[in-house]
């Protein structure tokens, strides 16, 4: 045997992330390829009539919702005006806007249901969230360091991260950036941490951008705080708060649907210099594969979760049509066991129930609370309640 023959045989043995050669890797990106290749040769119009459908419903509960607050003067009105008006917050966040700026359905060349021409109800610009979304939290998805997402870049993520007296309060501040998570996804999009925490100043470039974000951040309250109250007339406190509720509703429910995608415990996070350079496609699976949870539940969940229930194949395929899946969910997880990878999948409660306990076990100094899985979870959270109370 060569000395070349003898490297690339070693070379194709050598465990890679998750314990996998170079070969296997390779065989588990053919397997994931053909998947996503199937989606494509077989979307068409029952594709196109599940989106337009979901804007149809999102838009009613939108006007049913606004027209409930204004004619009714009464408690039953109300709750099902601020019901309605979250349901179609939160369908126009996730189940729309995030995928549709993903450009999931840019084949349907409708120039009113496209990534470059959609106008979504976020206080954050399209073009700056598809930057810091879709071109740096998907390419490194994980990567302590390069992925913003992971923490929003304000908390610690990692053991291997040093602990510092500063991330005792990132269980408050976890809590506080769900309430306003709107605003902080658009402070979050602008880079806002990295520059106070290393006391840069901004480029002119990023001033730009910051204008223009806090020009429609300004739009987006006044329009929810100001403009529809107003137009209720003497029942402007109510649609006030009916708006305060919806926008709080939706921020809640977001945060938490976002972070069980890459958060819980199980969900293994990635160093920089333990990732190859020349990466392959393969590799970049297996580190989707390994960064991301799924939560399970009924249809209506994934709706409302705008199928990031499905984060894991989300992250494998972020630019398939959102109702696809479901679908091929089963086959992923025939590849996961196939090349022994952990599925990381748990009904809603147990998922974020995890997520925030590693958010409060990562806030101490390493040790001082064990990690959790899916057998122990509920026993340790009970004796944590136990003791505060």
């Amino acid at each position: 045997m060569t000395t070349a023959t003898a490297t690339a045989t070693a070379n194709a043995t050598a465990p890679r992330p998750g314990g996998l050669t170079a070969t296997e890797i390779e065989l588990l990106g053919q397997e994931l390829d053909a998947i996503r290749q199937d989606v494509l040769d077989d979307r068409g119009a029952r594709d196109a009539a599940y989106i337009r459908r979901v804007i149809r419903v999102q838009r009613g509960l939108e006007l049913g919702g606004r027209v409930v607050l204004l004619a009714g003067r009464n408690k039953a009105a109300w709750v099902v005006g601020t019901t309605a008006l979250s349901l179609a917050k939160i369908l126009d966040n996730m189940e729309i806007g995030h995928n549709v700026l993903h450009g999931q359905w840019d084949w349907m060349r409708d120039p009113k249901i496209h990534s470059s021409t959609w106008q979504w109800d976020h206080a954050t610009p399209p073009e700056q969230w598809q930057r810091a979304h879709n071109q740096v939290h998907h390419t490194y998805t994980n990567i302590i360091g390069m992925d913003n997402d992971l923490g929003y870049g304000i908390m610690r993520v990692d053991e291997a991260q040093p602990w510092k007296p500063r991330y005792l309060v990132q269980p408050l501040w976890n809590a506080v950036t769900a309430c306003i998570f709107e605003y902080g996804i658009a402070m979050y999009d602008l880079d806002l941490g990295d520059h106070l925490r290393e006391g840069r100043t901004m480029s002119p470039e990023k001033r730009a951008e910051a204008k223009v974000t806090l020009k429609r951040a300004l739009r987006q309250a006044a329009k929810d705080f100001v403009v529809w109250p107003l137009l209720s007339g003497p029942g402007w406190r109510a649609t006030l708060a009916a708006d305060a509720t919806a926008v709080l509703v939706r921020n809640v429910w977001s945060h938490s649907v976002i972070m069980c995608g890459h958060f819980p415990e199980g969900v293994e996070a990635f160093e920089q210099p333990d990732l190859d350079e020349d990466e392959s496609r393969g590799e970049w699976y297996v580190r989707q594969m390994l960064g991301s949870a799924n939560i399970s539940g009924p249809p209506v969940l994934h709706l409302l979760a705008g199928n990031l229930s499905h984060q894991i194949e989300h992250h494998l395929f972020p630019d398939l049509p959102s109702n696809r899946y479901g679908e091929i969910a089963p086959r992923v997880r025939e590849v996961f066991d196939k090349f022994g990878l952990n599925y990381c999948a748990r009904p809603l409660v147990q998922q974020v129930a995890s997520a925030w306990h590693k958010v409060v076990r990562l806030s101490l100094p390493n040790g001082w609370l064990a990690e959790t899985n899916r057998r122990n979870l509920v026993p340790q959270l009970r004796r944590l309640a136990a003791g505060a109370a």
